[in-house]
């Protein structure tokens, strides 16, 4: 069993996110804590503007309100936090900061970019402190 436990979210694949959290919840000590993370990614330099800036603002209300939608129709206890930049980074820095024993991340079927660039989860795996559990 775990005690803190990182599930990282992308509220594009909502339906993953109801799985995780319901693993997460299986596999969390009895007083361990479950921690919700989303990353809004942030926008290149050259795009910074007022609107760029009203949508990061939107963007990150909408993922805690889905995060919220979440946590309620699944009836798991967790924390929520909404983090900007990198996913990858600030998954792994939400991890540090919790001094989480577990990071669990929904991934997808790679498609050529990920091979090129490489994906979250990939980046997650490789930079972890911790176990980390992909789910697929």
């Amino acid at each position: 069993m775990y005690n803190k436990i990182i599930v990282a979210v992308d509220t594009t694949q909502m339906d993953k996110a109801e799985r995780v959290l319901r693993k997460a919840a299986d596999l969390k000590a009895a007083d361990g804590t479950i921690l919700l993370v989303n990353v809004v990614e942030e926008l290149p330099a050259y795009v910074v503007s007022d609107l760029s800036i009203d949508m990061t603002v939107k963007a990150r209300k909408d993922a805690d309100e889905h995060l919220t939608d979440l946590r309620e129709r699944t009836g798991v206890a967790a924390d929520i936090e909404i983090r900007q930049g990198a996913p990858a980074r600030e998954i792994l820095a939400a991890a540090d900061r919790l001094q989480a024993d577990l990071i669990i991340v929904a991934s997808h079927v790679p498609d050529f970019s990920n091979y090129v660039i490489g994906a979250t989860a990939d980046r997650v795996v490789r930079h972890a402190k911790c176990s980390v559990l992909i789910d697929r």
